[in-house]
């Protein structure tokens, strides 16, 4: 089975898992107390008000229909309207992924970037107080919630030293006469850094921690094998084992943690998001279960669900690329 095969039977494999989503939450949205008809006339709407809206939305209409109706949406790429925004939820999605997305990008880059490195030098300086000071790094980052370390991060850098931004977030794409004080393409971009730099902190701290306990004890295994032992034994250096013959192989279980860590990431990115006061999707997922808005709700768990989705498909697809001895032939 070629690559091109592979990719086309997890794809259909990953419909299911997409129903089954889409099912999940449909059922409980459904399941939570109260009207939304009602939420979204205020406090005293007359029994004409609700029963108009609970028409105009299908709220009306049994279970089974509206799930089926729902189901044939999703399927021609309709999420439904928002009840909340009043607009469709697709708009809102769009409206709001960029955001989202630049903050998980930017905080896997950083969770990357500090703990290859970290977990490389920690094992191979095994029991020295490099090692040491690694390891504590990472047993606090994996231990301190996301949302506590954001606060910590405003409270010195923002309200204390005065140097960051606590709130918002400016993507670097926008037009500087949208930007306060910006002129130019660069002066967006800086601002953008300086309003991304915290919540990245504060999202990518947990994944660089698991990640960095993962390099280490992979590299300590790859480090241990007998092939590394002939390579010494034959004069081979420490970097080039390093380099050419521990570092690559050690690889596949952070890619599988990697991918595994992104619905870790989403959910973490809600929360990130209140602190920051982010307009992103983990706002606007907690704006549709404050109000009930069933169909709001359903899309955004739907695009949670397919971005955790695609996550394992693209980490299972890197194996083969990471480790040659790993094919998708027909044996496999």
């Amino acid at each position: 089975m070629g690559l091109a095969r592979y990719t086309a039977r997890r794809l259909l494999q990953a419909i299911p898992v997409l129903i089954g989503i889409v099912t999940i939450t449909f059922l409980l949205s459904n399941a939570i107390p109260g009207n939304p008809a009602r939420i979204m006339l205020g406090p005293a709407p007359t029994p004409g008000q609700v029963a108009a809206v609970e028409a105009k939305f299908g709220l009306d209409q049994p279970l089974y229909v509206r799930y089926l109706n729902y189901l044939v949406g999703v399927a021609q790429g309709d999420l439904g309207q928002s009840l909340y925004y009043q607009v469709p939820v697709v708009q809102k999605i769009l409206e709001r992924l960029p955001v989202t997305m630049l903050l998980l990008f930017s905080s896997f880059v950083f969770a990357i970037a500090v703990s290859i490195p970290l977990g490389v030098v920690s094992a191979q300086r095994r029991n020295k107080p490099t090692d040491h000071v690694a390891r504590v790094v990472a047993l606090i980052g994996v231990s301190t919630p996301s949302f506590w370390i954001g606060l910590m991060l405003i409270i010195i850098f923002a309200f204390k030293l005065g140097w960051l931004p606590a709130t918002n977030l400016i993507l670097p794409w926008t037009h500087p006469l949208r930007v306060e004080g910006a002129t130019t393409r660069l002066d967006v971009l800086v601002e953008s850094g300086r309003h991304l730099l915290l919540p990245m902190l504060s999202l990518g701290t947990l994944q660089m921690a698991a990640l960095t306990r993962i390099e280490r004890s992979s590299m300590l295994e790859t480090l241990s094998e007998e092939y590394v032992k002939l390579a010494r034994a034959y004069g081979v250096s420490e970097t080039t084992i390093l380099r050419k013959h521990a570092f690559r192989n050690a690889q596949l279980p952070v890619l599988t943690v990697l991918g595994l860590n992104l619905s870790t990431a989403l959910g973490g990115a809600v929360l990130t998001e209140t602190v920051f006061s982010i307009n992103g999707m983990g706002t606007l997922i907690l704006t549709a279960v404050l109000n009930q808005d069933y169909q709001l709700l359903m899309g955004t768990t739907l695009v949670f669900g397919l971005a955790f989705v695609v996550g394992v498909i693209l980490t299972d697809l890197s194996y083969a690329y990471v480790d040659p001895r790993v094919s998708y032939g027909e044996n496999e």
